[in-house]
């Protein structure tokens, strides 16, 4: 049996009992590639960005592209990854006020920053303050050799989908052991791996991350552990391989008012 594309296509808790207390709701955003409004929630689209505000760029020394021997880049505009409205994502929470969720980053390598990857933006806005100031049309975009193409997300509709998902590296580790044994047979009698039956490793909002590696939650300033906002892993609409299929967490503390975030890169 194939993975089902809206998520993992099983319901663990009556099979492994001990799970479901680890069992966690995410949407799961199933993108596929479009033209996206600024309006709708997208991936790699055109964001509603307030026509009162600088586009945001990135001019953090020594940034590149890959290979490791080209000049570093001078200021290059960050891209759209990420736009979600609260009306098709009801189970994220937003702050008060809020009703948008966007996410940009800079499309080079940064070698001084802990995931070594793209470095993130997190916006939340309201749609109507947003609308009533008018909307950016003019939008920079980086130019050719200004960015790494695999950091680049093709414009995407969505399609978000609540689902059940169960931890994979965040079980745990007496747990894992002992489940072992009943996981390696359902394994056996799915025809599938794990993570693949009880894990959604698709770009998704909320649940756990899908690590490649052992988990690295970040911690706040004040030392809270961060929840996970939000994953954008490497999918073929999305036309990104992000390293070796790898994919970028956005972490949020939503115990600190004003909601700190991190990120961190995981192939």
């Amino acid at each position: 049996m194939e993975q089902s594309v809206t998520g993992p296509p099983y319901d663990l808790d009556d099979l492994i009992p001990e799970l479901a207390v680890h069992a966690r709701r995410t949407t799961v955003l199933s993108p596929t590639s479009g033209c996206p409004g600024v309006g709708e929630s997208s991936l790699g689209g055109p964001l509603l960005w307030p026509a009162d505000e600088p586009w945001p760029s990135c001019a953090q020394r020594g940034h590149h592209v890959p290979p490791h021997d080209r000049n570093p880049a001078g200021t290059v505009p960050m891209v759209p990854v990420v736009q979600l409205f609260a009306r098709d994502v009801p189970e994220l929470p937003f702050p008060e006020g809020a009703d948008v969720l966007q996410l940009l980053w800079c499309p080079l390598i940064h070698p001084d920053d802990q995931a070594y990857a793209t470095l993130p933006r997190l916006h939340w806005r309201n749609e109507a303050a947003v609308l009533a100031t008018g909307v950016l049309r003019d939008v920079p975009a980086p130019q050719q050799g200004e960015y790494d193409e695999e950091f680049v997300p093709t414009p995407c509709t969505v399609s978000p989908t609540a689902v059940i998902e169960y931890p994979n590296w965040d079980l745990p580790q007496g747990l894992q052991q002992a489940l072992r044994p009943r996981i390696e047979e359902l394994e056996a009698r799915f025809g599938m791996e794990y993570t693949l039956f009880a894990c959604a490793l698709q770009n998704k909002v909320g649940g756990y991350p899908a690590w490649n590696q052992p988990p690295d939650w970040p911690l706040c300033a004040r030392g809270h552990r961060m929840e996970h906002l939000l994953s954008v892993t490497a999918e073929e609409d999305l036309d990104m391989t992000m390293g070796d299929l790898g994919g970028i967490y956005i972490f949020v503390c939503r115990r600190c008012p004003e909601l700190p975030y991190a990120h961190r890169y995981d192939c």
